[in-house]
């Protein structure tokens, strides 16, 4: 897609004075190359982590979810604090890909894909909660309206489960048809460097026939701006759905109207603190350093303070609202003073530190600009966020309209394997996903070399300078 005119005083998105030729090179490396030494040491924790929650959900299956760590008052718990988690996090892919095309923004080339494939990853872990929080994931089928041998067997259409199956089968339809498109020139350049027939033949079947003549070109952004358009609605539609679960019911502290927008900042502030912890995983095990740079880092952590803004005031605004209704049912919601100094202040405070205090430290612009700092902060932010997920429901539920129903939850071994091992099956499909395919879009790359490329930068500069003596 052309570029447009960039001012040569920005600074460069492409640094290390690379050609056309060095961006094919280094974007095909991982995926021809041999795997490096990180990559096997990240891939193995992943993969431990994995088959420990494999077992733990084989367990879960096989004896009940009695396993759990619920209660007669707490039935909702763990498992969907991990699955809004989830769903929340998958945002940001949408939205970089979607959204930052729509608006033409150059820095989105070099971890839009890292995103989308984030948001197809994140989607399968948070489907996996709703299954086996069933208790009976051998019959998941029924939550789909399809033609059955049973009679007049129907889903319950005012079912908030039947909601989020049709929110996440949608979502995930849309992401991965708007993440394939975008890889089709990506693999027609793998199958013209590919140089064993069984690898040259799956990128031929894969690229669809790629030329990379004018036609395909237009047909391409055509097809990429009516998916954008598409998508971009999901990006608020989905999680909306997602905290009408919450919002439609009468249980005190959720039948609030100021979900549906909360849920939605919530989401890209924890999906971009996710694409965070993505990139500065992928600068390194992938070796991408000149293409994930500091005002990629810095544009992103724009975002956060914004989005982490809208969050701090839906946050003081939940406040308000438990405060002047006046009601004592209020009094020990995910968000008063009950919760601050109640039995779970841990939880609320965690909450404050990691969303709201240490994420402002990001106004700085040394420390915004910092790899180490915006590592560790991402995964501050993604552990705030399971925080705020956790306080929404376990707080709210663990103290009823009967204070004999009055409770605390623990959760068990069986709950924090599954969660570890949701962590584990993510970043093992991302780090087979890196050396599978190119973790960036080379054929849109290249189109702002000229223009945010470092030598052409300083070429810029110089015939300025050049100029301005002469007259």
């Amino acid at each position: 897609m052309s570029g447009h005119y960039e001012s040569p005083i920005r600074e460069p998105l492409i640094t290390g004075h690379k050609t056309y030729h060095d961006i094919t090179e280094d974007i095909a490396r991982p995926v021809e190359s041999k795997a490096g030494k990180l990559w096997w040491i990240a891939f193995s924790l992943a993969m431990v982590a994995f088959l420990y929650g494999f077992g733990c959900i084989a367990y879960t299956v096989g004896t009940g979810i009695g396993v759990w760590g619920l209660n007669k008052t707490i039935n909702w718990a763990w498992d969907i604090t991990n699955f809004v988690w989830w769903v929340g996090i998958g945002h940001a892919g949408t939205l970089i890909s979607a959204v930052l095309l729509l608006f033409r923004q150059k820095w989105r080339l070099s971890i839009n894909r890292s995103a989308e494939a984030m948001t197809i990853f994140a989607v399968v872990q948070a489907g996996l909660f709703p299954v086996i929080h069933m208790g009976r994931p051998w019959v998941g089928y029924w939550v789909f309206p399809i033609p059955n041998n049973f009679g007049s067997l129907w889903v319950n259409f005012n079912s908030p489960l039947f909601w989020d199956v049709l929110a996440i089968s949608t979502y995930l339809s849309v992401s991965v048809v708007f993440w394939y498109m975008g890889l089709i020139p990506d693999f027609a350049m793998l199958r013209d460097r590919a140089t064993k027939p069984v690898a040259k033949k799956m990128y031929s079947i894969l690229s669809f026939g790629w030329g990379g003549n004018a036609k395909h070109w237009q047909r391409f952004e055509e097809l990429s701006l009516v998916l954008a358009g598409l998508a971009t609605p999901l990006v608020f539609s989905v999680h909306t759905t997602v905290s009408f679960d919450f919002a439609t019911s009468v249980i005190k502290g959720w039948h609030s109207t100021i979900y549906p927008p909360y849920f939605v900042a919530g989401a890209i502030f924890s999906g971009f603190a996710m694409v965070q912890t993505l990139l500065g995983v992928a600068r390194k095990v992938v070796g991408l350093e000149d293409y994930i740079t500091r005002k990629h880092i810095e544009y992103m952590n724009i975002v956060i303070l914004v989005t982490g803004g809208m969050v701090t005031v839906a946050y003081l605004t939940e406040f308000f609202v438990a405060w002047y209704s006046g009601s004592r049912y209020e009094d020990f919601t995910y968000f008063t003073v009950g919760a601050a100094t109640g039995p779970y202040w841990w939880a609320f405070w965690l909450l404050i530190l990691c969303n709201v205090l240490i994420p402002m430290s990001l106004w700085y612009r040394p420390l915004r600009r910092n790899f180490l700092w915006t590592f560790i902060v991402s995964i501050v932010i993604n552990i705030g966020m399971w925080f705020e997920r956790f306080d929404i429901i376990v707080i709210n539920l663990s103290r009823d309209y009967l204070p004999s129903t009055w409770t605390m939850f623990m959760p068990s071994f069986v709950d924090v394997g599954i969660f570890l091992g949701t962590i584990g099956f993510f970043f093992v499909l991302f780090l087979l996903y890196a050396r599978t395919f190119p973790v960036i879009a080379q054929a849109e790359l290249k189109t702002a070399l000229k223009s945010s490329g470092e030598s052409y930068k300083k070429h810029h500069v110089e015939h300025k300078h050049n100029e301005h003596e002469y007259k």
